[in-house]
């Protein structure tokens, strides 16, 4: 089973968990986030210190890989949907440039547009 890659997606399909995962890029960027983060590393240290139950150790390492895991498909994510606009707007400059040069612009500067905005709708 091949599943396809975010960028190489029509923008259409996903487009739900495209508007999620920017929405939840945002919030971890927030100092809200960071705040939240700071708090779960000082109770993961006190667990810890306090030499809490083992129960509480594990759930509280646990929580810090669960935390960890989400950041990270969430980074990729950002990651790939960055890199497919930027490839998009080079691609679109590039074609531009050679029907410059061969006497004709009308494609190019539509898919140039297009491509600028799309970084919008991502």
């Amino acid at each position: 089973m091949y599943v396809k890659h975010p960028s190489d997606r029509d923008g259409r399909n996903g487009a739900g968990f495209e508007k999620f995962a920017e929405h939840a890029s945002n919030f971890t960027a927030s100092r809200l986030f960071s705040a939240f983060c700071v708090l779960l590393v000082a109770a993961f240290v006190a667990v810890h210190a306090l030499g809490m139950s083992l129960a509480a150790q594990l759930a509280a390492g646990d929580v810090m890989t669960a935390v960890t895991l989400l950041l990270l498909a969430l980074l990729k994510n950002s990651e790939r949907r960055a890199e497919y606009a930027i490839q998009r707007k080079l691609d679109a400059l590039a074609t531009a440039m050679l029907e410059e040069k061969e006497g004709r612009d009308r494609d190019a500067r539509t898919a140039l547009e297009e491509a600028i905005r799309a970084e919008e709708d991502l």
